[in-house]
């Protein structure tokens, strides 16, 4: 991949990762203060640790690209963050600065390959589109718990029952 081609594709994964950023800060925000130790089963995450995963993974990832490196780090919730709303907070305050630092990275970090874990090595770049399928696939899982916890469930691609297109379309 040329640094050229890989610039490309930083400005796609940027915009797309903006774009989904709303969403996700609707189906975080829909846990509800008081259910956030909801889990379907004891091997899954708490809602509130599922959502921490997400808004800190994606933190992380953006960090990491612009970095050029990805730490291994123990992504455990701080204890400051109790509830979804405490999330998003956090989200609110981590995840712009950090896409712009990624957004901003050259084309030649861009383009090189970087290590991850040792298990595979891809231009740096390609990581964005990792931190876009890890959000998409977490952010599906916890809005499958919404509707057990009594909680609704937002319009994410379209409508939902509990956010018809029309009203999804609206608050987009």
């Amino acid at each position: 991949m040329t640094p050229e081609q890989a610039q490309m594709m930083v400005h796609v994964y940027c915009q797309d990762a903006a774009m989904e950023a709303p969403t996700t800060r609707k189906v975080i925000a829909a846990v509800p203060a008081d259910k956030g130790g909801y889990s379907p089963h004891p091997t899954s995450m708490s809602a509130l640790d599922l959502a921490w995963h997400i808004a800190s993974s994606e933190v992380w990832f953006l960090r990491g690209v612009a970095a050029g490196n990805f730490p291994m780090e123990e992504n455990k919730r701080p204890e400051s963050i109790q509830t979804s709303a405490d999330v998003v907070a956090w989200h609110d305050g981590h995840f712009g600065p950090a896409l712009e630092a990624a957004k901003n990275i050259s084309p030649e970090l861009a383009a090189r390959e970087v290590d991850f874990f040792g298990v595979i090595k891809l231009p740096n770049v390609v990581y964005l589109g990792f931190m876009i399928k890890h959000s998409v696939h977490h952010r599906g899982q916890l809005s499958a718990y919404l509707r057990p916890m009594g909680a609704k469930v937002p319009g994410i691609y379209g409508g939902s029952a509990d956010e018809p297109f029309g009203a999804a379309a609206a608050t987009a």
